[in-house]
């Protein structure tokens, strides 16, 4: 987030993009949220927080990210290829963005207790981080079944002295994580902060997460055109909330000669029932505080998700995206587990480059569809680094027989 000439009397965050969004909370959580958005806005335009936060990026989290034109990848595909290395941020993806501004917020609100769900657990890692340097105490709720496939994040938040609440109900994943978060701050809202992790929720978090992420994209913008002298064709990324591709897509929806394109989970095809493919299977409603697509059955309950990838396992899409998919602004494929393990291995063996599970989404698509993106300029936002994945990796390629 950039210093900017807008005070809180002329910035206003849409509560609602488009029909998606909104504020579907409970009473007690009303409070919190409104004096949540006060803060926010008068202090995006303090100068004083937004130079710490930028001092914190540069000299503690790394950036600006680099761009790297993976040559051999683009040359075995016919595809100009060029990725946003958010895995080269500390902690090892794009979370940190969000997390440094959320707790540096959270501590000059006078809140010492924050609270975080997570998936893949680079959300959780990214808190505890933020928590540590910040001296703030950390919970982080986490499903069991993610807790099982991303041991060395559980294991990292430990070290970094959070406290990690197992979920051990429903479907054991990110949904229920954040059910479990959201009821611990309405429990304590006058002493907690809940840093949400993506682009969903009750508003202000879509659009503040954004904002805090919109560095990704306004970085990458300036990079390409640095470096080719001319915009991307088209700007590719994985969509679970959607926090990595707003970040990116936000600095090109001006543009319309730049597509843009968010790849969800297909898990083992929509066909199946089991995916995280919201666009694919879904239809609006409301879940967690705001109203977008969501997989849900015709009684309104919510549906069961899979995917190889606990960072997409998740069955609703943040309302931003939702709202650019309706006026036509972008649009929403999806990659199967198989798609997402050859974006994983191709990168890994033409590159050297180990991506993360959600990450290897983007890369299976355009791998896959290759074809009609030939010669074409392709903008991929690396959103994290893999090392977390390698032993779903090892089990799913010897599941395949590699």
């Amino acid at each position: 987030m950039t210093p900017t000439p807008d005070s809180p009397a002329t910035f206003r965050a849409p509560t609602r993009f488009g029909d998606f969004g909104g504020v579907f909370a409970p009473e007690t959580l009303m409070a919190p949220l409104q004096e949540l958005e006060r803060a926010w806005l008068e202090l995006r335009a303090d100068a004083s927080f937004t130079d710490e936060l930028e001092g914190l990026l540069e000299h503690y989290a790394g950036r600006p990210t680099p761009l790297t034109h993976v040559r051999r990848f683009s040359e075995r595909i016919g595809v100009e290829v060029w990725l946003k290395r958010e895995d080269l941020l500390h902690t090892g993806a794009h979370k940190l963005n969000n997390t440094l501004g959320q707790c540096l917020l959270a501590q000059r609100m006078g809140k010492r207790r924050i609270l975080a769900e997570t998936g893949a657990g680079q959300h959780g890692v990214a808190t505890a981080t933020a928590c540590a340097l910040l001296g703030l105490e950390c919970t982080v709720y986490m499903g069991a079944v993610d807790a099982a496939r991303q041991r060395p994040n559980l294991l990292r938040m430990e070290l970094l002295g959070a406290r990690v609440h197992i979920v051990e109900h429903g479907q054991r994943t990110l949904k229920d994580a954040i059910n479990e978060a959201l009821r611990a701050w309405v429990g304590e809202p006058e002493t907690t902060h809940y840093v949400l992790g993506s682009v969903l929720g009750p508003h202000p978090f879509p659009s503040m997460v954004a904002d805090f992420q919109e560095v990704i994209g306004r970085e990458a913008r300036a990079q390409v055109l640095e470096r080719r002298g001319a915009l991307p064709d088209v700007a590719v990324a994985c969509v679970g909330g959607g926090s990595n591709a707003i970040g990116l897509f936000r600095a090109f929806v001006p543009d319309a000669s730049v597509a843009l394109v968010g790849v969800e989970a297909g898990g083992e095809g929509p066909a199946t029932g089991k995916h995280a493919a919201r666009f694919a299977g879904g239809t609006p409603g409301v879940l967690h505080g705001c109203y977008t697509w969501l997989l849900q059955d015709a009684d309104g309950q919510i549906e069961d998700t899979h995917s190889v990838s606990a960072g997409l396992d998740y069955p609703a899409v943040g309302p931003e995206h939702a709202a650019l998919r309706a006026r036509g602004r972008a649009r929403y494929e999806w990659a199967d587990d198989d798609d997402a393990l050859r974006g994983f291995e191709a990168l890994a063996e033409l590159e050297g480059i180990l991506a993360a599970l959600e990450s290897s989404h983007a890369l299976g698509w355009v791998l896959r569809e290759c074809e009609s993106l030939a010669g074409q300029c392709v903008l991929i936002n690396l959103s994290g680094r893999g090392d977390k994945d390698l032993d779903t990796i090892a089990a799913l390629r010897a599941e395949r027989g590699r």
